[in-house]
């Protein structure tokens, strides 16, 4: 394994991700936001892509081996077809960056954006009263849609699968058997995604030797966080950590943003 020459701070902040990709995936959801973000400012938006999938990946095998059992079905066939007409939408997104690689970090700013949008859903759904039909009133072509391009863009759907499964009324169990499935399909998706957008584009490939090389080094901590969120789901305030999550996602999404319209061309 080559392991790549990356800062202190980059390594630091790229086990720090691991850490929180697997407790979210099986632990607190919502810690996953942070992560976003947090590998962005470490690697710039269309570097975080194809280092944080992998990522996602492997925590998402241990989500499905612990919560597999417990999925809706019914749910996630609902939203399939509507994932996958956002994710082409996110895939033409992301060939339209990738033809302009020495510009401004459109990739870095439209996560800031979509992060904190997202954000914003996450706080309403949890000012909402769960099984007040959200989800229906949400329908699952706005759900789908959005969930899938900004997976693709930004591997940041979690507020928006969050509010649609938490407003259809599911116990914990149901909602993370039911997110673990949907997540590891698409996750799997956005593998030929991302190896095609590099095909006919002529920035670098999301996912290469440093991507890899990095996933190699901090995987034992996804190992950790899946392990810590398994053990603490019961007893967790996910408030506290809901909390901390939102405020640090914030700031980091702001920061990508301030560093956009700083790099913008005069």
């Amino acid at each position: 394994m080559i392991v790549p020459h990356l800062t202190t701070l980059q390594w630091v902040l790229a086990a720090a991700a691991a850490l929180m990709i697997g407790f979210s995936k099986t632990g607190v959801p919502g810690f996953g936001m942070l992560a976003v973000p947090v590998l962005a400012v470490a690697f710039g938006g269309r570097g975080s892509l194809g280092t944080m999938l992998p990522m996602l990946i492997v925590a998402d095998l241990f989500a499905i081996a612990w919560y597999r059992r417990h999925a809706r079905w019914d749910l996630l066939l609902g939203l399939a077809s509507w994932v996958l007409v956002g994710c082409a939408a996110g895939a033409a997104t992301l060939w339209l960056m990738a033809m302009h690689p020495d510009g401004p970090d459109w990739p870095g700013f439209s996560i800031g954006v979509l992060v904190l949008g997202m954000l914003a859903l996450h706080l309403k759904r949890r000012r909402m009263d769960p099984g007040d039909g959200t989800a229906k009133r949400m329908g699952n072509p706005v759900a789908g849609i959005s969930a899938g391009f900004g997976t693709t863009v930004s591997n940041a759907a979690g507020p928006i699968t969050t509010l649609y499964l938490s407003s259809a009324g599911l116990d914990k169990n149901e909602f993370m058997g039911t997110s673990a499935w949907f997540y590891f399909f698409f996750n799997l998706l956005k593998v030929p995604i991302y190896l095609l957008v590099a095909m006919f584009a002529i920035a670098p490939p999301l996912i290469n030797a440093q991507s890899l090389g990095i996933n190699m080094v901090v995987a034992p901590g996804i190992v950790v966080g899946a392990i810590l969120g398994r053990l603490f789901l019961p007893v967790i305030s996910q408030r506290i950590f809901e909390d901390a999550v939102i405020g640090l996602a914030a700031l980091a999404s702001v920061k990508l943003i301030v560093d956009f319209a700083i790099a913008w061309p005069r």
